[in-house]
C-alpha cells in the first residue's frame, strides 16, 4: 500500500461525491471521496493533498 502524497484536483461533484483527478500522475482515472471526508469549501478546480490519510486544500 502506497501511503506516500499525493495532489489531486476536483474534476466533478455530483450528490455527496467529489470525483478526484490525480495530478503527478497522467490518467483519466478518476476516484470517488465522499464530500463528508473532504474540507469545505471545495469546488470544481480545487486542488488538493492526501497525506496521511487526510485531504488539505491547497488552494
Amino acid at each position: 500500500m502506497d501511503i506516500s502524497p499525493k495532489e489531486y484536483v476536483v474534476a466533478q461533484i455530483t450528490g455527496d461525491y467529489a470525483f478526484l483527478r490525480r495530478t503527478d500522475v497522467l490518467s483519466d482515472q478518476l476516484n470517488q471521496v465522499a464530500l463528508a471526508l473532504l474540507p469545505e469549501g471545495l469546488e470544481v478546480g480545487s486542488r488538493l493533498r492526501w497525506e496521511l490519510f487526510a485531504y488539505t486544500l491547497l488552494n
